[in-house]
């Protein structure tokens, strides 16, 4: 194996900061890989002769992304889906980063993601399942208990009033069973586009696209778009890359975003697809530097699920209490 840090050693023990990796679920009231035989391989140069045409590469796409030249729509789609190949060989294991273990464990759980990390949102959800395992359970609490098992996902108040929602609605409208159609997901309390593409794509097998922070913010990095709406994002992306690639790809990218190309400091001198990137520079280029700034797997890090797939190369998150 490679001495390149870039791809997944998992080494280490201690906790990666939780800043910066706010997960899919809706926002209130106003989560595996066909490779998963394949070991974690060094995302850097493949030879130690690429370093040059690394560097030459970045800079010539930083380059492009400056406007030297503009780029055809052709190209930016070519550009865009060799990202994609680039990432699912860094990232063979990408996979939803919330635990569950059936469609409506994996609702409920988007549904608590937001505004808070998967790794809190999987810290909680046991206890919440064994008080509540089934719809017609949860449709039934006091609002009081489930308040206070939510209570470190933040929001508790709201997402209590979502959770019951969906549960009664769940029960009474579709019994008992979550359903499998966008149109029905999107019609539970709490539950919106991004939400039901994460249940469609992991729990049934339906592609869909999750536009969530992480994804809206490379793709514009990458300049496939420059739209800010997640509908219109998710629109430009669909007419880019097949259907089949939807679900996965939406995978490859959070994974991207939350472990090398983060919001405030990229580690572009880490980025194994940094030829391909239009903003290349933004972040740290040193890849010494660069290299303390990766997360999770990358960085030798726990994951962010206390039951991860078989075939994730990092440790298990630590249980709620045990930081």
């Amino acid at each position: 194996m490679s001495k390149n840090p870039v791809r997944a050693q998992a080494k280490g023990v201690a906790e990666t900061p939780a800043s910066d990796d706010s997960a899919v679920g809706e926002q209130p009231a106003r989560g595996s890989g066909a490779a998963a035989k394949k070991t974690a391989a060094p995302a850097g140069p493949r030879a130690k002769g690429a370093k040059a045409k690394k560097a030459t590469g970045a800079a010539g796409a930083a380059a492009a992304g400056r406007g030297a030249k503009p780029e055809s729509h052709l190209a930016m789609v070519r550009r865009a889906r060799r990202i994609n190949r680039e990432l699912a060989e860094v990232y063979p294991y990408a996979h939803p980063e919330l635990d569950f273990r059936n469609p409506f464990e994996l609702l409920v759980a988007t549904v608590l993601s937001a505004q808070t990390t998967d790794l809190r949102v999987n810290q909680t959800t046991p206890a919440l399942f064994a008080a509540f395992p089934t719809p017609e359970d949860m449709a039934a609490a006091v609002p009081e208990e489930m308040e206070e098992l939510i209570r470190p996902t933040g929001f508790f108040r709201a997402k209590t009033k979502s959770l019951l929602g969906l549960a009664a609605a769940i029960r009474d409208d579709f019994g008992g069973e979550v359903p499998g159609r966008l149109e029905d997901l999107v019609s539970l309390p709490g539950v919106g586009r991004k939400t039901a593409n994460v249940v469609l794509g992991n729990a049934f097998g339906v592609p869909g696209i999750t536009v969530d922070t992480h994804f809206g913010r490379l793709v514009r990095r990458w300049k496939w778009t420059d739209e800010e709406d997640p509908v219109k994002v998710e629109a430009v992306v669909a007419d880019i890359f097949p259907k089949s690639e939807w679900t996965m790809l939406s995978h490859r990218v959070v994974f991207h975003g939350r472990r090398i190309c983060h919001s405030r400091k990229p580690a572009c001198g880490a980025c194994p697809i940094a030829p391909l990137c239009p903003s290349y520079g933004e972040g740290e280029t040193d890849p010494e530097k660069a290299k303390k700034l990766l997360k999770y797997e990358m960085g030798g890090y726990p994951g962010q699920r206390l039951s991860p797939p078989p075939d994730y190369p990092g440790k298990p998150a630590p249980a709620l209490g045990a930081e």
